[in-house]
């Protein structure tokens, strides 16, 4: 959620607009659409908020100087973010996402938890199909993931990708984990070709695969 304390949310007269949830939830005043969430020189609109003196980030603020709320994902998550250490750069990419209300979403977990009546479990499937297994050994510290297989006839075969390889990026996301792995390709619609980069023999070899619908 991205957070704002009482004090920035009224400067910004965004309190005559809070919306109250039906009760406090982790003692919320309520939350708010901002209109204009500036960051650097990226700009979003009408961006969910949550209106909150957080106690966590006041005890941070005592030691570490004025803190008034945390970005969180209602703005992240419009763009694809790569992390630059030796520039000591964060690069954004706008990637057309709207997301979600996490407040909302959340109150209607706890009152689903909530209702004598639930509702019937709902089945997840996987977004996209890749065709290719990755694993990481606790003490393995080299860069990227290794592939231990490759499905016959699936995206990640018909691409070039071989067992063994060791697959550095997906999308030009870092793949250093399994978790690393997994989460840039989550962000990869079914259809969509990106770049995946890996290390064969040695050498580094960029590649083009385009996942397949897992539906």
């Amino acid at each position: 959620m991205t957070l704002l304390n009482n004090k920035v949310a009224k400067q910004a007269g965004l309190l005559k607009n809070v919306k109250k949830p039906a009760f406090s939830l982790f003692g919320a005043a309520g939350t708010v659409k901002v209109p204009k969430l500036e960051v650097g020189g990226l700009t979003a609109e009408n961006v969910a908020a949550v209106v909150m003196d957080h106690p966590t980030l006041e005890a941070i603020s005592k030691k570490l100087g004025p803190i008034d709320g945390i970005v969180g994902f209602p703005f992240f998550a419009r763009y694809k973010m790569t992390l630059d250490y030796e520039a000591k750069e964060m690069t954004f990419v706008p990637n057309g996402f709207d997301p979600p209300d996490a407040v909302e979403d959340m109150m209607a977990t706890v009152m689903g938890l909530l209702d004598k009546e639930k509702p019937e479990p709902k089945v997840l499937s996987a977004g996209a199909r890749w065709g290719m297994v990755v694993a990481k050994e606790s003490d393995d510290e080299d860069a990227g993931v290794t592939i231990k297989k490759v499905m016959a006839n699936g995206p990640a075969a018909a691409a070039g990708l071989k067992t063994g390889d060791r697959l550095l990026t997906l999308d030009d996301r870092w793949t250093d984990s399994v978790a690393d792995t997994y989460a840039a390709a989550s962000q990869v619609k079914p259809g969509t070709a990106v770049k995946v980069v890996v290390k064969r023999e040695g050498k580094e070899i960029e590649l083009t695969v385009k996942p397949s619908s897992g539906l």
